[in-house]
């Protein structure tokens, strides 16, 4: 079904094209954002919209299979897995699960590095029509409980190296069924052999790979039976297939939930925005965690929808991607600032060329101009910045892979999106362009509201349907966006959101601590480190290293703080509520 600009398919595009808000009979409203000024500065060869798809993303892993048998789907260390081995794992993983009990509409929680098994699972569990939940497998018992308490997942299938905290979540969680999976099983003999070797650095090594576990269902176990049979019904495009939880300015992190339509119509807007790409031919690096929307999005879904040779990386190393760039450099290559800036230094220093690597898309945090231009410079291909929101599938506009394309700006909306700036008091009232002004959305990638979480689903849309991303933006009278602030507090480091209040809850146990603030405080090459402003109670000490390691036992490590500071007191609002851009001032302007 093809998503026309007049909104043909209303359900899926919300008609984003007439009548908006603060429009008149003919649609034209203070910055004419109906007409999508953004259209004339697509890139050669872009269409102004995609066709819906009509399959899920059981269809989606089928056609890669069925037209790409023999191309090389996965690497990992160097050991690869083509398309149609894939598939064949894909339906063994599918059938043990189903064996287990797992049917349409159950939650299967994946708590899993990069590694060829994430993405059988990821797929497996989908077949089947059951939800995946994904999980970094680097969080604490504390913010795995909460998130398993909200889902209500019975089958996880993790990491054996946390397999231990997953069994360790209390029994009335409901889990049932442990998956372990030993991510050198997937290497190639030869590294798995040096693994073993009774030496000190082969088993600092493999103590960081694996661990030995009891209780669980092993991996090899679960895809060593039979095929699930092809008549197994398949999930419609509508279904529920994905609840990924993102960090919220209040409380803790919110179930945003995402159906085939929304992750397939995403990955057909990626597949859009670089028509240089051929199918069946890339080469796209996995080095973001694929638990993560970012990375879901343009690897697991996006890369395998192209037939690409998705490289896995369980977690960026220069180094390892250093090696593979040497015998075939990235076709497409996603990330965040930090990890270009890295890999430069990391090829000047040894000497290899990044020459080759055709594209690579910048997100989750603002890409300094000198990045842009450092890295052009050594590859000779493109680096352009994109925005998104988990609750938009994540992708919602992208910089042009051309000459179009604009530093400073976060791009354009992609193909089959509307947007809007808005009063962010009242928004049914537009804002001209070049006026700062809240961004809305719609389009078949926004999401359709948060898991169990109906009030919190109401406040994020207006009445008309609109996606409120909570970020403040100027919009160009030719479509480019610039991010000014956010509504929303999150602070974006190394490409994850941070909840403020979520740290703060963590630090206020700590014995000695009255009150607490957690703010953002920018980085010099991009992205903000996370910062505590703490008031003592009287006669308290106060030790910084004493906190910071307090918060290491319990938050995940890129959520402790970088810097506590000691205050008096904190600024409040006439009610009381601490005021965050305040104390983030008062920080800036000590550091200073």
């Amino acid at each position: 079904m093809s998503q026309t600009p007049d909104g043909a398919d209303a359900a899926a595009t919300s008609d984003a094209s007439t009548s908006a808000p603060g429009t008149d009979a003919t649609g034209t409203a203070p910055g004419d954002y109906a007409a999508r000024p953004w259209l004339a500065s697509y890139a050669p060869n872009v269409p102004d919209d995609v066709d819906l798809p009509d399959g899920s993303l059981a269809h989606l892993i089928d056609e890669s299979v069925a037209r790409y048998p023999r191309n090389v789907a996965l690497e990992f260390f160097g050991a690869t897995t083509t398309y149609a081995e894939l598939g064949d794992q894909i339906a063994r993983a599918a059938e043990g699960l189903r064996k287990r009990g797992v049917r349409k509409g159950d939650r299967v929680a994946l708590v899993l590095p990069n590694c060829p098994q994430h993405v059988v699972a990821f797929y497996a569990a989908l077949r089947l029509g059951a939800v995946v939940i994904e999980h970094n497998p680097l969080y604490t018992p504390r913010e795995l409980r909460h998130q398993f308490e909200d889902h209500g997942a019975t089958v996880a299938i993790v990491w054996d190296k946390v397999a231990k905290t997953v069994q360790e979540l209390p029994a009335d969680l409901g889990v049932t069924t442990v998956v372990s999976i030993d991510i050198t099983r997937a290497m190639p003999a030869t590294k798995r052999a040096a693994l073993r070797l009774p030496v000190r650095a082969a088993r600092q090594a493999r103590e960081q790979l694996t661990a030995k576990v009891s209780g669980t269902v092993t991996w090899e176990t679960l895809i060593g039976g039979r095929r699930l049979k092809a008549s197994y019904p398949r999930p419609e495009r509508d279904d529920l297939a994905l609840i990924q939880y993102t960090s919220g300015t209040t409380g803790l992190p919110k179930g945003v939930m995402l159906s085939h339509l929304n992750l397939t119509v995403n990955a057909a807007q990626a597949r859009a925005w670089v028509p240089t790409i051929e199918r069946g031919t890339s080469v796209v690096y996995a080095v973001l965690p694929l638990f993560h929307a970012y990375g879901l999005t343009l690897c697991l879904t996006f890369a395998m929808s192209m037939g690409s040779r998705l490289v896995l990386f369980p977690k960026f190393d220069p180094d390892l991607v250093l090696d593979v760039v040497k015998k075939r450099p990235a076709t497409f290559l996603p990330a965040v600032p930090p990890i270009y800036d890295r890999l430069v230094a990391a090829a000047e220093k040894r000497k290899v060329s990044l020459s080759g690597i055709e594209i690579a898309i910048s997100g989750a945090m603002s890409l300094p101009e000198s990045i842009v231009r450092l890295w052009e410079s050594k590859t000779g291909g493109y680096l352009v910045e994109g925005y998104g929101l988990s609750e938009c599938s994540p992708v919602l506009m992208a910089n042009p892979v051309g000459t179009t394309r604009r530093d400073g700006t976060v791009g354009l909306a992609l193909p089959s999106t509307r947007l809007r700036v808005v009063d962010p008091d009242d928004p049914s009232q537009d804002r001209p362009f070049g006026e700062e002004g809240e961004l809305l959305a719609k389009g078949p990638q926004v999401f359709s509201g948060y898991w169990h979480k109906a009030d919190e689903t109401a406040k994020v849309f207006t009445d008309d349907g609109w996606f409120r991303t909570g970020d403040i933006v100027t919009m160009d009278a030719d479509g480019f966006v610039r991010i000014v602030d956010r509504i929303k507090e999150l602070i974006v480091t190394g490409g994850f959101n941070v909840s403020p209040t979520e740290v703060e809850d963590a630090l206020r146990d700590f014995e000695g601590v009255a009150d607490v603030a957690v703010v953002g405080v920018p980085q010099e090459r991009g992205g903000e480190d996370v910062v505590a402003a703490v008031v003592m109670k009287p006669g308290a000490s106060f030790d910084e290293a004493a906190i910071r390691a307090f918060a290491r036992d319990t938050l995940t490590p890129y959520k402790v703080p970088r810097h506590v500071t000691q205050v008096d007191d904190l600024p409040r609002s006439i009610v009381g509520k601490v005021i965050r851009r305040k104390v983030r001032d008062q920080l800036l302007a000590a550091k200073d």
